[in-house]
């Protein structure tokens, strides 16, 4: 009852701005100097250089280890680890599958801690935690040890994406927000790229005191280890706390992203009322099935690509080496799909179906093109891949059009416990007695990527309609002032409550 009568206090009319000074991100502004401050093109200009210079490579590093360490099983796979731990039957998928059980344990949690800790310094800890998860898988002698190792590899990584999404929110103009969630996302990409190479390298050395899987988790998990005392260092909570800006330019940091109205200075503070609007929301759950359909197509093709190319005819070690162009197509997919959402508004979502629709053209390729066919199906692997080109976008559309720290974190934890679900049903239908070319995985994944798309159409369709209706209660949005935007973003209110908000498509 205490937080509705303050709530109601804090949107009263004729607002002083030191009322709103209430969350520890608001003790650290001087909203006076915030609101005196003259924001210049090119003092904007400046802030935004080295918001881009500091920040992406920080988090683009952190996410393409992230996902080389994802890699590493089905890589290990290649240098014996099933035969080394007597894995039989299914266990292998199992294996594969329980990394996103503990990613779905601790996405819940994770959205809170979020929210009541200094962000950048919770994933620091998370990032060094996952590293030494992953050091100890080099330790696994059997089933039980590698599910274990597993499990917590998957608890580790389940702070990092939702956390940078929150972060580029927190610092970026929602028309900015899609080139630079796909600016760190591309270390997703390098990562298929690099990772080949290394797990390559890795496979050359014969020593007589480890095996090349192991050597494989203790070289990349001393890495990712080690870089959380980076992140610990450098990572920002908020933008009143960055290191590498100075008083002035803190202040246009912060000023320069009132007018995104998403709430995202109010951390410090979890909003139950905001959790259950979440729930309720319709757009929360497109995004949520869209996420848990086409993750049936990545659980497969994260765990078996090492497989299903070796199924090609390929050398063990080749295989490692022809994951590269996997990569390489990410890449150029999120370059361009990007690229064209950040220049021409209302395009993401367009551009989600596109990458969905390529994804879907290449399991199609895997599915019909015959066994003699390695270029053609090759090429349908590639193809397959590129729908994780909308991770970036998707974390964008949370970040651009869901307002209310409390209810974005809630959002994207649905969002990745989606993905894990989609991620642990998924390489179940890759059935061990279908081993190399698995048609019914293939044919599951293609289908997932088919309600993906049409629950992408869903979510574009409620977006025309809510701002359709807006306008026709409220009139278009007008212009605001500095003072009434920083009001709005400390008015602890949703999207929904928020009647200049619109959603971006």
């Amino acid at each position: 009852m205490r937080e509705k009568d303050t709530a109601s206090e804090s949107n009263a009319p004729g607002l002083d701005i030191k009322k709103l000074d209430s969350s520890p991100a608001a003790r650290d502004v001087d909203f006076g100097q915030v609101l005196e401050t003259t924001v210049t093109p090119e003092l904007e200009r400046k802030v935004l250089w080295k918001l881009d210079l500091y920040l992406i490579p920080l988090m683009g590093f952190c996410y393409m280890l992230q996902y080389m360490d994802k890699l590493a099983l089905s890589q290990a796979t290649l240098f014996n680890l099933a035969e080394d731990l007597n894995l039989q039957g299914t266990q292998y998928n199992w294996s594969s599958a329980v990394f996103y059980f503990g990613y779905f344990a601790w996405s819940w949690p994770s959205g809170y801690l979020i929210v009541r800790l200094p962000l950048g310094k919770y994933l620091a800890l998370a990032v060094f935690i996952w590293g030494g998860v992953l050091m100890c898988h080099a330790a696994c002698t059997n089933f039980g040890g590698l599910m274990a190792a597993r499990f917590f590899l998957g608890v580790g990584e389940a702070s990092i994406a939702p956390g940078f999404a929150l972060i580029t929110g927190m610092f970026y103009k929602r028309e900015e927000q899609p080139a630079r969630q796909a600016a760190w996302f591309i270390g997703n990409s390098i990562a298929t790229i690099v990772g080949g190479l290394v797990a390559y390298g890795i496979g050359l050395i014969h020593n007589d005191t480890v095996t090349s899987w192991q050597l494989l988790f203790l070289v990349l998990g001393s890495i990712t280890a080690g870089y959380g005392f980076v992140l610990a260092a450098f990572l920002p909570d908020t933008p009143a706390k960055s290191i590498f800006l100075n008083k002035i330019e803190k202040a246009v940091a912060i000023q320069r992203t009132l007018s995104n109205k998403t709430g995202v200075m109010d951390t410090g503070k979890f909003r139950w009322g905001q959790v259950w609007m979440a729930i309720k929301d319709p757009q929360t759950w497109f995004l949520v099935l869209y996420t848990l359909c086409v993750n049936f197509c990545n659980g497969g093709i994260t765990s078996f690509s090492s497989i299903i190319i070796n199924g090609f005819g390929f050398s063990k070690l080749r295989s490692l080496l022809i994951q590269m162009p996997i990569g390489a197509a990410q890449l150029v997919f999120l370059l361009l799909t990007s690229g064209f959402a950040t220049l021409v508004q209302q395009s993401r979502i367009p551009m989600m179906i596109l990458n969905t629709t390529v994804s879907m053209i290449g399991m199609i390729l895997i599915w019909k093109l015959g066994d003699d066919n390695q270029a053609g199906k090759m090429t349908g692997l590639c193809l397959g891949a590129v729908f994780a080109a909308n991770i970036p976008l998707s974390l964008s559309l949370i970040s651009s059009n869901v307002a209310g720290f409390t209810k974005k974190s809630t959002v994207s934890a649905m969002m990745f416990a989606a993905y894990c679900i989609g991620n642990i049903v998924g390489p179940q239908f890759f059935l061990p007695g279908e081993k190399p070319s698995y048609p019914t995985g293939i044919k599951a994944a293609m289908s997932g990527l088919v309600f993906g798309i049409f629950f992408l159409i869903c979510l574009y369709a409620y977006y025309i309609y809510e701002n359709k209706r807006r306008d026709r209660l409220y009139g278009s949005p007008v212009e605001m002032t500095e003072q009434e935007e920083l009001q709005d973003e400390f008015s602890n209110k949703t999207d929904h409550e928020i009647e200049s908000f619109r959603y971006v498509l």
